[in-house]
């Protein structure tokens, strides 16, 4: 996770330093940068038209160029990148949907419960055409959605009782704007009574009805009360200009941000005196000000601060972001982050993808479930402190130039989504060239494995799991109802090589009874002590090389949780053990010449020795060669004993049963009852 996060921030920093580049580049062509003031008197009547549009300014009632020059004047200084995407944003003429409502229910749910946004519904009646012809609706669409004002269609035809009870008996236009200025407030319903059937004139009494919400200021007294007022607002910003009405993009997002951001609206355009404005730092108009309880702040003075509306709600919102905000933007680079996995991964094609679901399932899934808790923490009564201080360092971080910079970023990035998706790509790949490249010399071979290979291997490792269970999960002794057939069943499955071999780990044979086999023979201390140590030091010579040979297996599997079994368990089956007539599929060992001592026919095994639960014989059926005296034996589950090192090269050799009754290795069988033996069997 951690390469992953230090790859998306290397990405970030790349498109950081590419955007320095392209800017670089628009400069050494065209000597402009995107910052850069624009004269609006060199500009053509279509490009000022384009840029009244873009603010939400009507220029129907001026025809002369001087005119328009004029009001852009009074709206705010313009920048050669607002220019730029204006006029790619009149070029592009994308169409914008609108929503068809079925009913009662889908209009309430879209327009009156949505507090944070403006409607504009044509309401078309019973038999009647509509109020707004075709042509003239999809201009009105186009213009509005520019500002986040949503559109729709309501026919009542598909509920007539609805418009009846709401009075819509003709034609008509409806628009929804917030009553109130707190968030989630009451909507209230404005219809159009207007005679001329324009897209102008619409478009007026829509900017009108936003721009009443936004509180005006006409003279210096009133400024100077509202400025030193303290109120619930801590963000507020004016707009200083000679205008009318404020531009439609203002209007908007003042009711987007309703409950947030206080904007207010200082009409200067009458004032003789404006001494308090030099007084509080406004020396020239139109000026947009942001006034925190850190400061003031001129928006429009770094990169990227544009007098639009998508670039006033960036800069906005990261500094008065939503919870919602935050959600979203940790769940874009969360899944930016696992598609990371895509590249990092290597070997065959459906192995990546495979890979890719998994992380983007398990990384939304960590998402979601961390965010529960921060939501139900951020509820808590006593948390106001910490949210304003939480605020305050947003306002900080994202005011100075480095954040700026980083806005105009996202706004040219999101702007040209095939770039964005390709610097990705690029990125990505990148990184598959270096990890491949590392992985070839540590020679691992998982960088050459096609999709048939992996397949294969995912295929033994889903039908090792269904078929066997891993032995580090199957306790020893472990006490269960279906020990006896379901598994034995399945087991049996699996010969002869029907199915693909089991990945089973072989740390369970770590923990299988292992003891010395001993006579009840008379012998000296010197001479049992070196044979001991002699058939110790061989034993562990031979268990290193069975080890050396499977440490594949072996080498990184957990510890078992097996046990050796109590001594205080019930014994099992009495008499010696018939291995050697019984044994099925015997496979010598080849074994190294040993210096244990034989023991004679008159000597007689100490079975004390022998764990309780183990079967009594005198024979290995791996090797069919008897035990001899201070040699290491080996018990598995179903009681049959072995020597130690010929039942290891059988168990890992991948043939996880035993060699006399197919019993699992791994798997506890129930144990029996030896019985007592009698007086006369004891040795004399």
């Amino acid at each position: 996770m951690w390469l992953k996060l230090c790859f998306l921030l290397l990405y970030f920093l790349v498109l950081f330093v590419l955007a320095r580049v392209f800017e670089a580049v628009v400069w050494y062509e065209t000597g402009f940068f995107a910052t850069q003031l624009v004269d609006p008197v060199a500009l053509s009547f279509r490009k000022l038209r384009t840029i009244l549009e873009c603010r939400g300014l009507g220029h129907s009632g001026l025809p002369e160029k001087k005119d328009v020059r004029e009001l852009v004047e009074k709206s705010g200084d313009l920048m050669e990148g607002e220019l730029y995407s204006a006029l790619k944003e009149e070029e592009a003429s994308e169409s914008v949907s609108s929503t068809n409502f079925s009913g009662e229910m889908h209009f309430y749910e879209l327009v009156e419960d949505t507090k944070d946004g403006i409607w504009l519904v044509q309401v078309i009646a019973n038999d009647r055409s509509p109020l707004v012809g075709k042509v003239h609706w999809e201009k009105m669409v186009k213009k509005v959605s520019r500002f986040g004002i949503r559109t729709g269609t309501f026919n009542c035809s598909s509920d007539p009782r609805y418009c009846r009870r709401r009075g819509w008996l003709k034609s008509t236009l409806i628009m929804s704007v917030p009553q109130t200025s707190t968030s989630k407030g009451k909507v209230m319903l404005k219809e159009y009574s207007g005679r001329k059937i324009e897209v102008e004139h619409i478009f007026k009494w829509i900017t009108a009805h936003a721009a009443s919400r936004i509180k005006t200021i006409y003279n210096s007294e009133h400024l100077r009360e509202e400025w030193n007022r303290s109120d619930q607002y801590r963000v507020k910003i004016y707009l200083f200009a000679s205008l009318d009405q404020p531009p439609a993009f203002f209007s908007a997002l003042s009711v987007k941000f309703t409950g947030r951001v206080e904007f207010i609206f200082v009409n200067v355009e009458n004032w003789d005196n404006k001494s308090y404005m030099a007084e509080i730092g406004v020396y020239k108009t139109p000026s947009y000000i942001l006034r925190t309880p850190e400061g003031i702040y001129r928006y429009g003075s770094n990169a990227g601060e544009f007098i639009s509306l998508r670039a006033m709600d960036s800069f906005l919102r990261s500094l008065q972001p939503e919870v919602n905000d935050l959600f979203v933007l940790s769940l874009v680079l969360v899944n930016l982050m696992a598609w990371m996995d895509l590249f990092i991964t290597q070997g065959a094609t459906i192995k990546r993808f495979v890979v890719l679901i998994s992380t983007l399932g398990t990384y939304n899934s960590l998402l979601i479930i961390s965010w529960l808790p921060v939501l139900g923490f951020l509820q808590l009564p006593y948390l106001d402190s910490f949210y304003e201080y939480s605020l305050k360092l947003f306002r900080y971080s994202n005011t100075t130039t480095l954040a700026s910079w980083v806005r105009a970023d996202w706004m040219f990035y999101s702007s040209h989504p095939a770039l964005f998706l390709s610097t990705y790509l690029g990125h990505g790949l990148l990184i598959d060239y270096f990890e491949k490249k590392r992985r070839r010399n540590n020679n691992n071979d998982e960088v050459n494995a096609n999709n048939l290979e992996w397949l294969s291997s995912l295929w033994d490792w889903y039908t090792s799991y269904l078929f066997h269970p891993i032995a580090s999960f199957q306790h020893f002794p472990f006490d269960s109802d279906w020990d006896e057939d379901p598994d034995l069943f399945l087991e049996r499955l699996a010969f002869p090589d029907l199915w693909l071999h089991p990945l089973i780990p072989t740390d369970y044979i770590k923990n299988l009874p292992v003891w010395r086999f001993k006579c009840l023979g008379v012998h000296s201390d010197e001479e049992m002590l070196e044979t001991l140590q002699d058939g110790e030091s061989d034993s562990d010579t031979e268990n290193r090389e069975v080890f050396s040979s499977e440490k594949d297996i072996s080498e990184d599997d957990e510890p078992s949780t097996f046990h050796r079994p109590r001594a205080g368990e019930p014994r099992s089956r009495a008499g010696s053990c018939s291995c050697a007539s019984t044994c099925c599929h015997k496979e010598p060992c080849e074994r190294k010449a040993r210096s244990y001592g034989s023991y004679s026919t008159a000597d007689e095994p100490d079975w004390s020795a022998w764990p309780p639960e183990m079967l009594h014989c005198t024979e290995c059926v791996v090797c069919l060669e008897n035990f001899e005296r201070g040699c290491l034996l080996m018990g598995l589950p179903c009681g049959h004993v072995f020597h130690q090192n010929c039942i290891v090269m059988w168990l890992a050799g991948g043939r996880h049963c035993c060699p006399v009754c197919r019993w699992a290795s791994y798997k506890k069988k129930q144990p029996y009852t030896h019985p007592q033996p009698l007086s006369s069997d004891s040795p004399s």
